[in-house]
């Protein structure tokens, strides 16, 4: 693991330490209709607009890497590339789901597709084939998981809804793998070293 990425995990794990006892259901912002359980702890299933927004745009996301996961077992050349699609598949798979039901218990309502964002990616990567798209898959997926890491930190700092943050708190450490397995495999690529990366 390279020392940027093992250095993001030590920061995190230090950050989520007070998170479990003290901010999980207690931030800073919240929602001015909150009921509260007890002072300063929010009743469950109360989300406010970080949270909204969070499930909202973590489901745009996981939709489209299973969408981009697909595109890849079909035509990615490299056997780190089709199995790092095939565990894109399965992560985001089971966590879009736990994120739907929490989503559920709150009220929350969720797209059912990816944004335009994505649709224009995945087009892009139709026009391509071999190693050119075996290489512009894994650096999208590079710059998508960077934006999920900054996503779910926010949510585990700014959300209200206990469950929600717990489920960030929870679903953090697999992104960042995710992530340093991308930069792995984009550096092979480039490299010429296509078939011999490691999972994590």
């Amino acid at each position: 693991m390279e020392t940027s990425t093992r250095s993001l995990l030590l920061a995190f794990s230090f950050t989520l330490l007070p998170v479990a006892h003290a901010q999980i259901g207690n931030p800073g912002f919240m929602a001015p209709d909150t009921v509260f359980e007890e002072a300063g702890v929010p009743a469950p299933n109360q989300p406010n607009t970080a949270d909204v927004l969070f499930a909202g745009l973590l489901t745009e996301g996981g939709l489209a890497e299973v969408e981009l996961g697909e595109l890849a077992g079909d035509m990615a050349a490299a056997p780190s590339v089709q199995d790092f699609a095939a565990r894109m598949i399965n992560d985001h798979t089971d966590a879009n789901k736990t994120l739907a039901d929490l989503a559920a218990e709150s009220d929350i309502s969720l797209p059912d597709a990816p944004n335009p964002h994505h649709m224009d990616v995945q087009a892009r990567l139709e026009a391509l084939d071999g190693a050119a798209f075996d290489l512009d898959y894994m650096r999208t997926q590079v710059a998508e998981h960077q934006k999920a890491v900054t996503l779910l930190v926010w949510e585990i700092g700014s959300g209200q809804d206990a469950e929600l943050q717990q489920f960030a708190a929870a679903t953090l450490p697999t992104v960042l793998a995710h992530l340093e397995l991308a930069r792995q495999i984009v550096a092979d690529l480039a490299s010429g070293n296509a078939g011999g990366t490691e999972r994590l």
